[in-house]
């Protein structure tokens, strides 16, 4: 078969020579060599002669394929004759008629649009020659000045080279109006513009509304917004200016307008009556000139704000004399409070008259004001809340409605310019901000000030538990309860202003205040007043040092549940509990809610890691001075005359001494009872003095200790021990974790694991032994245990054999 691509009966031209042997008979020197050279010539021959066969045998076919292409070219020639006849004798007239009307076409489509635009012009003309007229004849006798406000709103719609065209100008005038159509309007304009003026405020002058609205209503008809706007803008702004003036009037009229809210309650009247006439009269002004346009009123109110705004807080200032106050403020000494922190060698010596310090001469509960009066700064500062916050919702109003409507609604308010460049702005920020901020630092210090001089521990307690406890718990001293409630008064008033930068200074101001001086006083108290430290070397401290210590840790501990309580009150208020933001409302500008509920959760972890710090530090000192040191008595008692080598014949002879009616079974409970009788006599004075919060903290302490004592003394009866004794020791073990766990939790006897676990060791049987043995090579240890492998052995080897 012949290779691909080849027609049949050919074979690839690869010469002959190359396919066969070379060899050549010349070079023949044998027989076999002659022959095998003879082989290869009638190989090659009869190869080439096949080649030629197949060459001659194709020749037929490739004559008769070249005939067929002949044929072919001669009728192909043929058709393309008649191709040519064709296209001279009948396309060539087709194609230039086809052009011939299709430029015809095209003539006629610009002539239908030149007349299209023609009668468009004709008609835009007819329709401005009948607004002229419509307005001049309105303008005349029938003086109908919506109608002739209409065709001027018509005629605006016409453009301007079609009304100042020469078509227009030739085909519009007339006898009766024979200037051109765009003077005629625009002089239309100018003295419907001035009529509306005066019109208008003749009915402002005479208080009729209806008028007023009538004619505020076509200054966009005739193309005059903005002087619309403005004249509309100077109208509501003389209302705001009167309302103003008559409500600072009738206020001070035969009254001291130095008493109430008189001020707070005249700037809100200012800020209702303004946002009145924005919403009442919005729909208005976007109704009849356009969406948005309301913000140009709402800006010359603003100028009007800032001016009656202004007078009411100039006013409001000078009658309360916030200058002369913030002057006293900012230099109030708070004697107390320095010289309590002041070495008491030294705060001796620094009394002054009437001072409270501690170590002078005077009474220290005697309240001292320096010359400001705590009661009037209160009063101010709630005035002072109050126009803040009429303010801030004032400002969200203007700022809702001054937003793009097309803005995504889930997106941060954001102050317009015309609050934050106004100059009511600076006034609100320089005569109340600012002074709020620093009053409230000052009436929030003054507050722990009064709260420490006038504290006291409270009485009738007692570590005698024979004696009643005298008030209920928590036992705290009765600073904590004043200095909480202005700590919550304090932060409300804050957040109702809804202020951030209020908010930014107020609450840090509370924080440092409470870390510094309310931790920092009963820290002080701890320290150098009550500190339970023995009388004489090797006693115990006096029982009311170990009391009143008692009392401040409480103190510590109950202050930072008020202060987490009163911060989640403020982030999970009442009405958006299900909300994740509470503040979204009233603090909507950017991410003021944000920044507010950090500030607040800041407040809580910060005092929660100061109080924290110094219980910790109380409840130490609290141990080591007054738990600890009578531990080790107790466990003398507990353990007194105790012998785990004991046979059952010696126990019942120690009964017949004890006169226990020879029942051995009397001394079982010995040890845990006398632990239990030391133990309640030690602990119980003081768990009902304590929270139990910090009272759990403390037993857990005396736990670990106790663990390892009792730990070590199991050890310490290594050879000592029989199986009997044993048995008596895991029981008296477990009675004493089980009396020391009582006052606790649960959890407690987990601090015992290793206790437990030598006591059960000592007791397991051979058997028990040796199956958990197995199992623990086997890797099937179910025992968690707290011991290793040589502490298990060692245990094991405590009974004596």
């Amino acid at each position: 078969m012949p290779p691909s691509g080849l027609p049949n009966g050919t074979s690839a031209s690869v010469p002959v020579e190359n396919s066969l042997p070379t060899a050549s008979i010349y070079e023949s020197s044998s027989l076999v060599a002659i022959r095998a050279s003879l082989a290869t010539l009638h190989s090659r021959d009869r190869a080439i002669t096949t080649r030629l066969q197949s060459l001659i045998s194709s020749q037929a076919d490739l004559s008769r394929e070249l005939g067929r292409l002949d044929l072919l070219r001669a009728h192909l020639g043929t058709q393309v004759v008649n191709t040519r006849d064709i296209s001279n004798g009948m396309l060539d007239s087709a194609a230039s008629t086809a052009s011939h009307l299709s430029s015809r076409v095209k003539e006629l489509d610009l002539e239908k649009k030149r007349v299209e635009e023609t009668l468009v012009v004709v008609e835009q003309v007819a329709e401005l020659k009948a607004c002229v007229q419509g307005v001049v004849g309105s303008m005349g006798a029938p003086q109908d000045w919506e109608a002739a406000a209409g065709y001027i709103a018509r005629a605006n719609k016409i453009p301007g080279h079609i009304v100042e065209g020469k078509f227009a100008a030739t085909v519009v005038p007339s006898v009766e109006v024979p200037d051109a159509p765009g003077i005629t309007i625009e002089n239309a304009k100018e003295s419907l513009c001035g009529l509306f003026l005066r019109e208008f405020e003749k009915a402002a002058e005479e208080g009729d509304g209806g008028k007023v609205t009538r004619f505020f209503k076509l200054f966009p008809l005739i193309g005059r917004e903005e002087t619309g706007l403005e004249v509309y803008g100077r109208y509501v702004c003389q209302g705001v200016a009167s309302q103003a003036r008559t409500n600072l009037k009738e206020g001070t009229k035969g009254r001291d307008g130095k008493e109430g809210f008189f001020y707070a309650n005249a700037l809100t009247k200012l800020f209702e009556n303004i946002a009145q006439i924005v919403e009442g009269h919005g729909g208005l002004v976007e109704r009849h000139y356009g969406a948005g346009r309301m913000v140009k009123v709402i800006e010359r109110l603003q100028i009007e704000a800032d001016i009656q705004g202004g007078i009411i807080l100039d006013t409001w200032g000078d009658e309360r004399n916030v200058d002369r106050r913030l002057k006293d403020v900012k230099s109030y000494p708070f004697s107390f409070l320095v010289q309590s922190f002041l070495p008491s060698q030294k705060s001796s010596g620094i009394s002054r008259t009437n001072s409270p310090a501690i170590g002078g001469g005077t009474n220290g509960r005697m309240s001292e004001d320096e010359g400001v009066d705590t009661k009037e700064v209160d009063g101010l500062l709630s005035e002072m809340a109050v126009m803040l916050g009429r303010w801030s919702l004032y400002s969200r109003f203007l700022a809702g409605k001054c937003r793009d409507q097309t803005a995504d609604p889930q997106e941060h308010l954001v102050l317009p310019d015309l609050l934050t460049k106004s100059a009511l702005a600076g006034k609100i920020s320089g005569l109340l901000t600012t002074p709020f901020n620093i009053m409230t630092t000052f009436f929030f210090r003054r507050s722990v000030e009064k709260a420490f001089q006038l504290d006291e521990l409270p009485s009738g307690l007692s570590l005698n538990l024979s004696k009643h406890l005298e008030g209920s718990s928590p036992f705290i001293i009765s600073a904590v309860d004043d200095v909480m409630y202005i700590v919550n008064a304090v932060l409300q008033r804050s957040l109702s202003t809804a202020q951030r930068d209020v908010v930014a200074s107020v609450i840090p101001t509370i924080s440092r205040v409470l870390g510094s001086d309310f931790v920092g006083m009963i820290q002080r108290k701890m320290r150098d007043e009550h500190y339970p430290k023995p009388v004489i070397q090797g006693g115990f401290p006096p029982e009311d040092k170990v009391i009143a210590f008692i009392v401040l840790i409480n103190s510590l501990d109950i202050a930072n549940d008020y202060i987490s309580r009163i911060v989640a009150s403020r982030l999970q208020s009442s009405d958006q509990q299900n909300s994740p933001d509470p503040f979204s409302e009233t603090f909507p500008f950017s991410h003021d809610s944000t920044f507010v509920i950090n500030v607040l959760e800041n407040l809580d972890a910060t005092f929660n890691s100061k109080t924290s710090d110094l219980i910790t530090d109380g409840l130490r000192v609290l141990y080591e001075q007054v738990i600890r040191p009578r531990l080790r008595p107790v466990l003398l008692d507990t353990f007194r005359d105790v012998d785990y080598s004991l046979t059952e014949e010696d126990l019942a002879d120690l009964a017949i001494q004890n006169d226990t009616d020879e029942d051995p079974d009397s001394l079982n409970d010995l040890v845990m009872r006398r632990f239990e009788h030391s133990w309640d006599a030690l602990i119980k004075p003081i768990q009902r003095l304590m929270t139990p919060k910090t009272f759990t903290k403390i037993l857990d302490k005396t736990a670990e200790y106790l663990a390892k004592v009792l730990e070590k003394r199991m050890w310490g009866f290594g050879g000592k021990i029989n199986i009997l004794g044993a048995s008596r020791m895991e029981r008296d073990f477990s009675g004493i974790v089980g009396v020391i766990a009582r006052g606790g939790k649960y959890a407690i006897r987990d601090k015992f694991a290793r206790v437990t676990q030598i006591a059960m060791l000592v007791n397991m049987e051979e058997e028990e032994w040796e199956a958990l043995v197995e199992e623990e090579k086997g890797g099937e240890e179910e025992m968690a245990w707290v011991l290793n492998l040589d502490e298990r052995n060692k245990a094991r080897a405590l009974v004596r054999d």
